[in-house]
């Protein structure tokens, strides 16, 4: 299964927050570090602060912080949240014809229950799990001094 970009950048975000301690780096800041585009950034910060996983002050003394819920929030979680609830496969064509196997097909049944089985394996595995060593260290290592 691969992630949508979406995905894969919240989940480092949470991850680069998760180090951060009591400092509250920027939107800019944290796309800077992930090196990523600071609009992509500033559209996955506006999600994730909508689903409450994080704060976002602006002006002085603002910046980017995990709530709570953010901190013990597991990762199938946020994955789910990204990936949306969509089968991994288009039976319906997506602008095409329909797949013409859709009424007796059994492949699609099989891959939405190994994407379920996907998403389990992720749901015990939280952000403090993510960042553990060596994973943290090297999160400290690429963020900015405050």
């Amino acid at each position: 299964m691969r992630l949508l970009r979406s995905t894969d950048l919240a989940l480092r975000v949470l991850m680069r927050l998760a180090v951060t301690g009591d400092s509250t780096p920027t939107t800019r800041e944290v796309a800077a570090d992930m090196d990523v585009p600071y609009t992509h950034a500033a559209k996955i910060v506006a999600e994730l602060t909508h689903r409450g996983l994080l704060t976002a002050r602006r002006g002085r003394g603002g910046g980017l912080a995990l709530t709570e819920e953010g901190r013990t929030v597991s990762v199938g979680t946020v994955v789910r949240a990204f990936e949306g609830a969509g089968d991994v496969v288009d039976c319906e064509g997506g602008g095409t014809s329909p797949c013409p196997l859709k009424a007796a097909c059994r492949l699609r049944g099989a891959l939405r229950r190994a994407q379920e089985a996907f998403y389990a394996s992720l749901d015990p595995l939280t952000l403090a799990d993510m960042v553990a060593e060596p994973t943290g260290p090297v999160l400290l290592g690429i963020t900015r001094a405050p």
